[in-house]
């Protein structure tokens, strides 16, 4: 398995309303956690620890939020805020 990153809970459907530009910011910045979370957590099915903290990522138009699982070397968005400016 590999590192991976998708959509979750309620996140999923606002990806469905959010317009296109906003949304290829958020997985770019997605795709960024991604890669960094590779690199930290190098052997992440092995990890025993408690999952990192997740955070609030700002990009252009708004916000979204994520959650590292390093067990299921997955960056899941768990929540998208469109505020259109």
């Amino acid at each position: 398995m590999s590192w991976k990153w998708e959509y979750a809970f309620g996140a999923e459907y606002a990806a469905r309303t959010a317009p296109a530009d906003f949304l290829a910011d958020v997985e770019s910045e997605a795709d960024e956690l991604v890669r960094a979370a590779e690199a930290v957590h190098i052997h992440g099915r092995a990890h025993e620890d408690i999952d990192p903290r997740g955070g609030d990522v700002i990009v252009p138009g708004g916000m979204f939020t994520y959650q590292v699982v390093v067990r299921s070397e997955r960056v899941y968005v768990v929540q998208i805020i469109y505020l259109g400016f």
